[in-house]
């Protein structure tokens, strides 16, 4: 097992940034989803509506980059603004149709579940395989999970629904403990980045799958990560 991609996403349910390499601390990888579009009842823009979220059209049409400060926010005309700027607030308001700020993480962490998500490629040719596409191959697209960690693991079907409760060694540094799965939402059929869009995912998942694909992990040993690293049992 190696990891084959590392994405973080600086501002929640936006588009996000894939990186070679990604420090990792209690809390998940650094920068990821530290920052949230809020609306004016303070819940947090997403792809569904919950007690905390609320389901905001338009946020895959804004890209997220990590910087040192305030992530930046790229709008589909291409300007970029800082997420602490009161003018890139309302540019980003405009781009959704309703007013909205961007606010740092408070005493509740913005991830659905847990720190660090992960998926497999035996997963994803197992869920291409089950929606009617070549058997061994992987035509659903990773970005569809919005995952931390994408890990080679060779074959097909779903080995990380045996991962929860072990201990799983990332490189040197890394120890994870995998929780549980991931349960998904209609997000995963959405049009994102270069998928675009469905109507089958989330029906599969739920006929073969229990709408769930991929683990959260805790963080045991915190370190750093980087594309390539070996992934084995500790």
């Amino acid at each position: 097992m190696r990891v084959a991609e590392i994405r973080r996403y600086p501002i929640k349910s936006m588009l996000g940034e894939a990186v070679p390499l990604a420090d990792v601390g209690e809390r998940g990888l650094a920068g990821d989803r530290l920052w949230a579009v809020r609306d004016l009842d303070g819940k947090l823009g997403s792809g569904k509506n919950t007690r905390r979220f609320r389901r905001m059209p338009g946020l895959f049409q804004l890209q997220a980059y990590a910087t040192d400060r305030a992530p930046i926010v790229e709008l589909p005309d291409g300007r970029r603004f800082a997420a602490d700027d009161p003018v890139g607030h309302r540019a980003v308001s405009e781009v959704l149709g309703r007013t909205v700020t961007l606010a740092p993480e408070e005493a509740v962490l913005h991830h659905d579940e847990g720190p660090v998500s992960v998926i497999t490629t035996a997963a994803l040719r197992r869920l291409t395989e089950l929606s009617g596409g070549e058997p061994g191959g992987m035509d659903v697209d990773p970005l569809r999970f919005r995952a931390n960690l994408l890990i080679d693991v060779p074959g097909s079907g779903f080995p990380e629904d045996g991962w929860p409760g072990r201990r799983l060694q990332v490189g040197p540094d890394v120890v994870l403990r995998p929780v549980r799965p991931l349960t998904r939402c209609v997000m995963i059929d959405m049009a994102q980045d270069r998928p675009g869009e469905r109507n089958d995912l989330l029906k599969t998942l739920a006929e073969y799958h229990e709408l769930t694909f991929g683990v959260f992990a805790t963080v045991e040993r915190p370190g750093r990560v980087a594309a390539g690293h070996v992934c084995s049992w500790a």
